[in-house]
């Protein structure tokens, strides 16, 4: 049976902006060690790759296509390049309020890995906010926070690339 990582996006990737909108090059940025150690887990571990982010707004006036479409293919080509590719990417373009069930936590997105052929016991949801743990509490798999504080609910909380391909080689 497969396993997963299901990765946020923005913050867990690329570097969070301030505005939380990668839409320009100047806010483009790759979190340190990502490339490296994303790499290193693709050729250490067998792993299937899942792109699961929110993009509030996305195609609305506050965030064209344009803006974004450019940057995150530009991502997925550096990505790529050095042999990590992603089997899906889901985007929720909704804003918190929507209360919609595509957008993380919510799993509607991410039903085809919900039946058989996938091991989410051995899977992992890693991201850099409290919705990607609980995320990874409605898929049943364990989470990975990125997170600078150490006293949260997820499996484990890292503050670092090196310390998230260290724990995949225990698992």
């Amino acid at each position: 049976m497969k396993r997963i990582l299901f990765l946020d996006r923005d913050g867990t990737i690329l570097k969070e902006t301030d505005d939380e909108l990668v839409d320009h090059l100047s806010k483009f940025e790759f979190m340190p060690g990502v490339i490296t150690n994303l790499s290193r887990v693709v050729r250490d571990f067998d792993f299937e790759l899942v792109m699961i982010t929110n993009q509030d707004g996305l195609g609305t006036p506050v965030f064209p296509e344009e803006k974004f479409w450019p940057l995150h293919n530009l991502m997925l080509s550096v990505l790529a390049g050095e042999g990590i590719t992603f089997s899906d990417i889901q985007i929720d373009r909704t804003y918190p309020q929507d209360l919609a069930l595509t957008r993380k936590p919510g799993t509607a997105l991410l039903h085809k890995y919900l039946g058989d052929g996938y091991n989410l016991k051995e899977s992992y949801v890693i991201g850099d906010r409290l919705s990607d743990v609980q995320l990874a509490e409605n898929l049943g798999t364990k989470s990975i926070l990125i997170s600078e504080k150490k006293n949260s609910p997820a499996t484990f909380t890292v503050s670092s690339w090196a310390e998230i391909y260290s724990i995949l080689a225990r698992s």
